[in-house]
């Protein structure tokens, strides 16, 4: 496999390709081919950018006939046809049946824009400067994201010292017998605690990066009361966990709840092609014209993918097939888990965004090679790089899931040749 253009010429930054050491030509659906012909089932589609698996025939379709029709690609933030067609689409086939009513705002293509755009409203809304922020969190790669974050090794890459950040710990930190958010009341609750009243509260209602960790309905629910309560903004970065990843396409809506402001990327476009938007409660959107801004807010091939996706929300056919996979991959880690206690300690995640603790770092990167090895691309997670990423397209079919989950399965089970 030539891999010597890349090691010659490209940063030393790079990740992924050390990981999965091959060179990838062509994918469709949950399959992805390398230059040797070799398939490799993909249970990480772009770290969680590829919900809807790759090339969807139904998100493509649209976007081939967009591009051979000379149509607008760039568009800052001015009108589109295109920007139009997703915005109504959203709204008729994605808020309006879950009963949410947001202003949207485009900050730029990726989830730290997002971030980004939400924690500055935030603090310009409530004329405070501080934001309470959760253990093992993971909000983006800029500095205002990257001061959210809960790795410190993480936060240490600006190079510049964060502050007005609030740590507290997460649902189930550090263990269940410890009720976080009784603490977080308790603390802002209470004028000898030291603690500044936040302009926000953000979390991920799944830590993706920090261990698959996912926050109970009542935690949740508790949070937002807290949240309203203290007059604090509740803002969550659904970047990774939504756009259908547990099977709703919001995260929270198994809590039914309503965020003050929701963060959108990763898989909103559909097609890997970046876009995030920014869902803001009306009240709070007093932006002033121009006062937020950035180059590539008007993406107008995303609008179109995106459109097709929020599309395919509307058939209860797509999402009693995405509740039945999510049942399914369910079933199967509960199986690795009940066989396999010798080197997995439990599951975590919800719905299709799943993984395994396993007892050991070392335990997981055997099985990542092995998996690899065999045609499977996982990844790993949490702060000691011990949980499997279990992230399927969630439009999988049900042979590829049951191919992947047996490799899996496989990779898991030489631990006993090691």
């Amino acid at each position: 496999m030539d891999t010597d253009t890349f090691t010659a010429h490209e940063s030393n930054v790079r990740r992924y390709c050390r990981a999965f050491p091959t060179v990838f030509t062509k994918a469709l659906g949950a399959t992805i081919w390398d230059e040797t012909g070799k398939p490799f089932i993909d249970f990480l589609v772009g770290s969680g950018a590829l919900n809807y698996g790759h090339n969807n025939p139904d998100i493509m379709a649209p976007a081939i006939e967009y591009l051979v029709g000379e149509n607008i690609l760039l568009s800052l933030d001015m009108h589109t046809a295109a920007k139009r067609d997703f915005i109504e689409g959203f709204v008729d086939w994605i808020l309006k049946p879950r009963g949410l009513s947001y202003k949207i705002q485009f900050p730029g293509p990726t989830g730290t824009n997002a971030n980004e755009a939400a924690l500055a409203l935030a603090r310009k809304y409530t004329g405070r400067s501080s934001v309470m922020a959760f253990t093992n969190a993971f909000h983006g790669m800029s500095l205002g994201s990257l001061a959210v974050s809960g790795s410190a090794s993480t936060r240490e890459l600006g190079g510049v010292a964060r502050h007005d950040v609030i740590r507290v710990p997460y649902d189930g930190y550090p263990n269940q017998a410890f009720d976080s958010a009784s603490y977080i009341d308790s603390v802002l609750s209470d004028p000898g605690s030291g603690i500044e009243k936040p302009a926000a509260i953000i979390l991920e209602t799944i830590q993706a990066e920090g261990g698959m960790n996912a926050a109970s309905a009542a935690w949740l629910t508790e949070i937002q009361r807290i949240c309203r309560t203290h007059g604090i903004v509740f803002i969550v970065d659904d970047i990774q966990a939504g756009a259908g990843r547990t099977g709703d396409f919001f995260s929270f809506e198994s809590a039914k709840i309503e965020p003050d402001i929701v963060c959108l990327s990763k898989s909103l476009s559909g097609s890997g092609s970046p876009l995030s938007i920014v869902l803001i409660r009306p009240d709070l959107d007093i932006w002033k014209p121009g006062e937020h801004s950035g180059t590539f807010r008007g993406n107008n091939f995303a609008f179109v993918t995106a459109g097709a996706m929020c599309k395919m929300w509307s058939d209860r056919k797509f999402t009693a097939g995405v509740e039945r996979t999510a049942v399914r991959l369910q079933t199967h880690l509960d199986r690795l888990v009940a066989k396999l206690p010798r080197y997995i300690e439990q599951k975590r995640g919800r719905g299709l965004m799943a993984g395994l603790k396993c007892r050991s770092p070392a335990v997981v990167g055997r099985v990542h090679d092995v998996a690899f090895e065999n045609g499977l691309l996982i990844e790993s997670s949490g702060p000691n790089r011990d949980v499997i990423k279990v992230l399927p397209p969630i439009t999988i079919t049900d042979a590829e899931l049951d191919r992947g989950i047996t490799i899996l399965e496989h990779a898991l089970q030489e631990q006993d040749n090691v």
